[in-house]
């Protein structure tokens, strides 16, 4: 157990990106309205192609990409800092997000050269938004059991048929960058997977949108009826596909955006109480949540530096996604709870109504990027204990 945790190390931001958030805090004053909390609240569901088009002409979308294929070169410390600051301040990142965060360096990692010069250049220019095809019908969150198939035609390519579901903003994006069966069947596991690009427009692909409890319809279901997909299609070596996803999700567990999803609701909180000096209870719970974070950022600022240094830190991630996401229902549940408890902050209408929107989706924060019992069992691996 001390061998995992000793990997842990305090790490502090590089001079380069601590200066960098000046530059980042300046471009939100510039380029983002003034909106109610309960609106900022939605900041990881937030789709906006303007103003993701904004941040790549900044060279901010694809921020660790090379240059040489469109983006800005800059290190993980660095989109640390970027990501930090537009969760702060709630801006809608989910039209870039998946692209910029896993699929652009995926494609950096494991495609070849014409994927590289095809995808990378549009997605550092915000042209090419990527959702991602994981989950499945009746898969539940048992990953290796996926049976959407892709099957080699003689000619080449490849013909798939399945379905995937919770596929955020399937409706909206050019690409999903799928995991797929290319041989065996569902009770190989993990032998037989790949990682296939696919088209949307493409005949025989349908979207269908799934409502939540808040109303949004974020995710969708996509069905695939005999997609026909160019040889190029997959992505690095058939059969890989699960030692590539697992690297996709190291992306995708490890940062800030594991910590933040509640933060504008907490800020909200903080603001009202500093209104109400007479509400002392709500300061104790506040400072406690805040202390959490504290421990939690720093946890994941030495994962990103794992990641900086080229490494593939899947256990570290799981487990700072796990207690990233307790500590953001935390912030729900809390906020609610003083609300009812304290009438003067229940009359606080923004704060209200943003403590509302977070109580209903909050639940789905242990579900994205990998459940809880699934985070758990690779973190209990990664001790040892099983």
């Amino acid at each position: 157990m001390s061998a995992l945790f000793a990997t842990f190390q305090l790490t502090a931001l590089p001079p380069q990106a601590a200066a960098f958030r000046a530059e980042v805090k300046a471009f939100l004053a510039e380029h983002l309205p003034a909106l109610p909390p309960d609106v900022r609240a939605r900041s990881w569901m937030g789709f906006d192609a303007s103003f993701s088009r904004a941040l790549a002409r900044r060279g901010w979308v694809g921020i660790t990409l090379p240059a040489a294929h469109g983006g800005a070169g800059l290190d993980a410390f660095s989109r640390f800092v970027l990501v930090e600051e537009l969760l702060a301040c709630g801006a809608p990142v989910s039209a870039h997000w998946i692209a910029d965060r896993q699929s652009g360096p995926l494609i950096l990692r494991y495609g070849n050269d014409a994927q590289r010069a095809f995808y990378l250049p549009r997605i550092c220019r915000g042209e090419a938004f990527f959702c991602i095809g994981m989950s499945e019908p009746n898969a539940g969150s048992d990953l290796a059991s996926v049976s959407t198939r892709a099957v080699p035609l003689p000619e080449g390519g490849w013909r798939l048929n399945g379905r995937k579901i919770w596929t955020t903003n399937a409706d909206r994006c050019q690409y999903m960058l799928a995991l797929v069966r290319t041989s065996g069947e569902a009770g190989d596991r993990q032998k037989g997977l790949s990682q296939v690009i696919v088209d949307l427009a493409a005949p025989g692909v349908t979207i269908r949108p799934i409502h939540d409890l808040a109303g949004d319809a974020h995710f969708s279901e996509v069905s695939f009826d005999d997609v026909t997909l160019p040889p190029d299609a997959l992505v690095g070596q058939e059969g890989a596909g699960w030692e590539q996803v697992n690297a996709e999700l190291a992306f995708e567990r490890s940062g800030p955006e594991r910590l933040y999803s509640s933060v504008v609701l907490l800020d909200a909180w903080i603001a009202a109480l500093r209104r109400l000096p007479s509400i002392r209870r709500d300061t104790v719970t506040v400072g406690r949540l805040v202390g959490r974070l504290a421990t939690l950022r720093a946890m994941s600022l030495a994962v990103t530096a794992r990641l900086a240094a080229g490494e593939s830190p899947l256990v570290e991630a799981a487990l700072v996604k796990d207690l990233g996401t307790e500590l953001e229902q935390s912030v729900g549940a809390l906020a609610e709870a003083a609300l009812g408890d304290e009438p003067e902050l229940a009359a606080d209408t923004a704060l209200y109504r943003t403590a509302a929107y977070v109580s209903q989706t909050s639940p789905t924060y242990s579900l994205r990027g990998g459940t809880r019992e699934i985070l758990r069992g690779m973190i209990a691996r990664g001790l040892g204990l099983r």
